[in-house]
C-alpha cells in the first residue's frame, strides 16, 4: 500500500510538471528567435542561394577553354592516270591557350564579385535581424502598454465602485459618479486599443521570424535591458572596418578594376595550338602550328570604355555609401544619447514626482480633503509620465538597434 501511494504521488508530480515544461517551450527569447529566422526563413535562404551562384561564377572563371575537334571525310576522284582512288580523312584539334595574365584578371573579377555577394548577403541578414529586433522590442512595448492600460482599467473600476458608494450615501455629488463613469469608459477604450496593438505587433514579429514560430508564442524580455555602445570615435572606426554595405562597395570597386584590366588585356592577340592530320590512299600528312587571332578591326574600345565607366561608378558609390554610413552613425548616436537622457530624467525625477503627487492626491481624496477631479488629474499626470517612460525606453532600444546594425554585430 505504501509503494502504491509513492507511485501515485510520483505520477501526479510528473503530470503536474508536464504543462509547466510545455509552457516553457512556448516562451522565446530574442536570441532564440534570431536563430530560428536564420535557420528557416525563406528570404534569408534565398540570399544564401545568391552567394552560391557567385561561387559558381568563380568556378566558371577558373575553367579552361574547351578544345575544338574537326573531322572531315571524302573520296578522291582522279582526273589523270596513275592516281589512286580511295577515301580521304582529316582530323584537327584546336586548343585555345588561356593566357596567364588574362586568367588572373578573370578569376580576380569573379572572386571580387563573390566577396561582394557575401557582403551583400551579410548586409541583408543584418538588416533583417535588426528589423526582427525592432519588432521584438515593439511587442515588448505594446505588452507593457497593455499591462499599464489594464492597471488603469482596474483602478478606474475601483474608483467607480467607491464613488458609487459615496454618491449613494450622499457623501459626494452625482457629477463625481458621472466623471468616474467617463474615466472608466476611457480606460476600457485604451485597454481595447492596446490589446489590438499587441496582436498587430505579434503578427509583425512572427512575419520576421517565419512560419516555424507558432501563433500562440510568448516572449520573455524587458525594455530595461540596454547595452551601452562604445564611444563615437571607436564606433566610426568599427563601422568603416566591418559594415557589410561598405565592404560590398569596396568589393565592387575591386571587381570593376579587375574587369577593366581584363578588357584591356583582351586587346592582345589570342593564341591557339592546332594539331591536324590528313590521310589519303597514298599519303598521311601531320601538321602542328599556332592560330593567331589578330585584333585588327575590333580593338574592344566599347567594352573598355564600359568597364572604365563602371569603375568610376563603383568608386562614386563607395564614397557616397561611406559618407551616408558616417552620417547615419552620427544620427543614431545622437538619438541614443537623447533617449538615454530622457529615460534617466523620467526614471529619476518626473515619474517619481508624479507618483508621489498621486499618492498625496489619493490620500487627500480618501480623507475628503480633495475632490475626485484632483485625484483624477493626478492619475492623468502619472499615466502620462509612465507612458512617456515606456516610449522613451522603446526609442532607446531602437537607437541601440540602429547602432548595432551599422556595426554589423552578430
Amino acid at each position: 500500500m505504501f509503494r502504491k501511494l509513492i507511485l501515485a504521488g510520483a505520477v501526479c508530480a510528473l503530470v503536474s510538471h508536464v504543462p509547466a515544461a510545455l509552457a516553457a517551450e512556448d516562451v522565446y527569447s530574442l536570441a532564440r528567435l534570431r536563430e530560428m529566422a536564420q535557420a528557416t526563413h525563406p528570404v534569408l535562404q534565398a540570399a544564401q542561394a545568391q552567394v552560391e551562384a557567385g561561387r559558381g561564377q568563380v568556378l566558371g572563371a577558373r575553367a579552361y577553354p574547351n578544345p575544338e575537334l574537326e573531322f572531315q571525310t571524302g573520296k578522291t576522284r582522279p582526273r589523270t592516270s596513275g592516281v589512286t582512288t580511295g577515301s580521304v580523312t582529316s582530323l584537327a584539334v584546336t586548343q585555345r591557350l588561356d593566357l596567364p595574365w588574362q586568367r588572373e584578371a578573370r578569376i580576380g573579377a569573379a572572386s571580387a564579385g563573390l566577396e561582394a555577394l557575401e557582403a551583400e548577403r551579410r548586409g541583408f541578414e543584418v538588416d533583417w535581424l535588426a528589423a526582427l529586433n525592432r519588432a521584438w522590442f515593439d511587442l515588448l512595448r505594446r505588452e507593457a502598454e497593455q499591462r499599464a492600460t489594464q492597471e488603469d482599467l482596474d483602478l478606474a473600476d475601483q474608483i467607480h465602485a467607491k464613488v458609487a458608494v459615496r454618491v449613494k450615501t450622499g457623501e459626494s455629488p452625482r457629477y463625481e459618479l458621472i466623471k468616474a463613469d467617463t474615466e472608466r469608459l476611457n480606460a476600457r477604450k485604451n485597454r481595447d486599443a492596446a490589446v489590438l496593438r499587441v496582436a498587430q505587433a505579434r503578427a509583425a514579429l512572427r512575419a520576421r521570424v517565419g512560419g516555424a514560430l507558432p501563433e500562440d508564442f510568448r516572449i520573455v524580455g524587458s525594455l530595461r535591458d540596454v547595452t551601452a555602445p562604445p564611444a563615437l570615435e571607436e564606433l566610426q572606426a568599427e563601422v568603416l572596418a566591418r559594415n557589410p554595405e561598405l565592404l560590398e562597395a569596396r568589393a565592387r570597386v575591386r571587381q570593376a578594376e579587375q574587369q577593366l584590366a581584363l578588357e584591356r588585356l583582351r586587346r592582345q592577340p589570342e593564341v591557339s595550338l592546332k594539331l591536324s592530320q590528313e590521310q589519303d590512299p597514298e599519303i598521311r600528312d601531320s601538321r602542328a602550328g599556332l592560330v593567331l587571332t589578330v585584333p585588327l578591326w575590333d580593338r574592344r574600345q566599347g567594352p573598355v570604355a564600359e568597364a572604365g565607366a563602371q569603375l568610376q561608378r563603383s568608386l562614386s558609390l563607395r564614397d557616397a555609401r561611406q559618407l551616408a554610413l558616417q552620417q547615419a552613425l552620427t544620427g543614431a548616436y545622437s538619438q541614443y544619447e537623447q533617449a538615454r537622457n530622457q529615460v534617466n530624467a523620467l526614471e529619476n525625477g518626473i515619474l517619481r514626482e508624479a507618483e508621489a503627487a498621486l499618492k498625496v492626491a489619493e490620500a487627500a481624496y480618501r480623507f475628503g480633503e480633495r475632490g475626485i477631479l484632483d485625484y483624477l488629474d493626478a492619475q492623468r499626470v502619472f499615466r502620462a509620465a509612465r507612458n512617456e517612460l515606456i516610449t522613451a525606453r522603446h526609442e532607446l532600444q531602437l537607437a541601440t538597434i540602429e547602432i548595432e546594425r551599422l556595426r554589423a554585430l552578430p
